[in-house]
């Protein structure tokens, strides 16, 4: 494929995912049910899925993993049109039509192919697009055959469908081959997803430099992601569903995001300063967090026979929590880079003990020695070269190691 030919059909599938949220969005208009909340958060998820899938295809068009985003894109925007013609059928008609019975059991599967799909296969095939050996292609395989049949079996379950309780399944099958598939499909898909991510190790393990880098953008998003969905799934109960939500999907948002980065290799080696800084931060949230709703429940059984109200408590450990933000933040700091970033904390040391000789140090060939050596240690080059200038413009000397 060319890549005028490449772009042009990547515009054009980025097109008609706009499209079609552009119709579901019209049509939930129309039925008046149009309002902040999930439809918002498809209309991004698609944006974002057609930014990065255009910008990889024009730029490496061999790579299955644009087409991949861009595909998801179309399908999330089929599905947001099916269920939005569901819910219009349904306020027209006051119950659903054949037509409008089919979009909504094609709406209440359409994620499926959406989340499993990128799930399963960009780990095996980030970053060049290729898998890693021969020997994965039987999971490549197996990936297909368990999203296809989950999709499957999961649109033809009998009995109201998930996302429309009012309405019966039109596309119900009641068999027993179908229960089986559903499971082995179940299964088949669960396999996929604990091998998908053992590849990506797999590859790391004997990637380069700039490959590795790569790979840690893709990481740390996941890593991102996995750690938001389950703090949003186990705090539903204190936070309501829709922030919970949406802050799942817009974690999941930043997969495509850092894939685009890894491929496109933009700011791509910037990965360990954001590493670095979410660790710190994340870390830091949980710590003050705990140690404000802490002290706040200690205050308030110490002062509350004097009080009688807990402001007083809110207040102190407000004051307190803000008094301890630098020094907790510097010493997590610390700690993270002694543990997760060994050289440049190592490097940082040597550095500053340097610094410390240089302000006593007089002998020119010994300070030229010892610069040396920390170039050595903390850059790690395979030469050195030090030029000396004297008074004489013409007299130089150069030493090396």
């Amino acid at each position: 494929m060319s890549a005028r030919t490449a772009a042009l059909l990547a515009w054009t599938l980025g097109g008609v995912a706009v499209a079609f949220t552009a119709i579901a969005i019209g049509l939930t208009a129309a039925a008046g049910t149009i309002g902040l909340g999930w439809g918002d958060l498809i209309v991004v998820m698609v944006l974002v899925f057609c930014t990065v899938g255009i910008l990889i295809a024009r730029r490496h068009p061999h790579n299955p993993i644009g087409w991949i985003f861009l595909a998801s894109a179309v399908v999330n925007g089929l599905g947001a049109v099916a269920s939005s013609y569901a819910e219009y059928g349904q306020v027209e008609a006051g119950s659903a039509g054949s037509l409008a019975e089919a979009a909504a059991g094609y709406a209440t599967v359409s994620w499926i192919p959406v989340v499993l799909v990128p799930a399963a296969y960009l780990p095996l095939l980030f970053p060049d697009g290729r898998l890693p050996s021969h020997r994965w292609r039987l999971v490549a395989w197996c990936a297909a055959l368990g999203i296809t049949g989950s999709f499957v079996t999961a649109g033809t379950k009998p009995g109201a469908l998930e996302d429309f309780p009012g309405l019966t399944n039109p596309f119900a099958i009641d068999s027993v081959v179908r229960t089986v598939g559903e499971g082995v499909s179940a299964l088949v898909v669960l396999g996929v997803l604990i091998a998908s991510p053992l590849a990506l190790i797999l590859r790391f393990r004997r990637a380069g430099y700039v490959q590795r880098q790569q790979i840690k953008w893709l990481v740390w998003a996941g890593a991102l992601a996995a750690a938001t969905i389950a703090i949003g799934t186990a705090g539903y109960e204190l936070l309501t569903p829709a922030v919970a939500n949406a802050a799942i999907m817009l974690s999941i948002l930043g997969l495509p995001v850092a894939t685009g980065i890894g491929i496109l290799r933009h700011r791509l080696y910037d990965v360990d300063v954001v590493i670095n800084r979410t660790i710190v931060y994340g870390a830091l949230t949980v710590t003050l967090a705990t140690g404000y709703l802490g002290s706040v429940l200690i205050l308030q059984l110490l002062l509350r026979p004097v009080t009688h109200g807990s402001g007083p408590a809110v207040a102190v450990s407000t004051l307190a929590v803000a008094a301890l933000f630098r020094p907790v933040r510097s010493r997590i700091q610390a700690v993270v880079d002694r543990r997760f970033f060994r050289r440049r904390y190592d490097a940082a040391r040597t550095l500053a003990a340097f610094g410390v000789r240089l302000r006593h140090e007089l002998d020119l060939q010994a300070l030229a020695t010892d610069l040396r050596n920390v170039v050595h240690d903390t850059m790690q080059p395979t030469h050195v070269s030090l030029w000396l200038r004297t008074d004489d413009r013409n007299d130089s000397r150069t030493t090396g190691q």
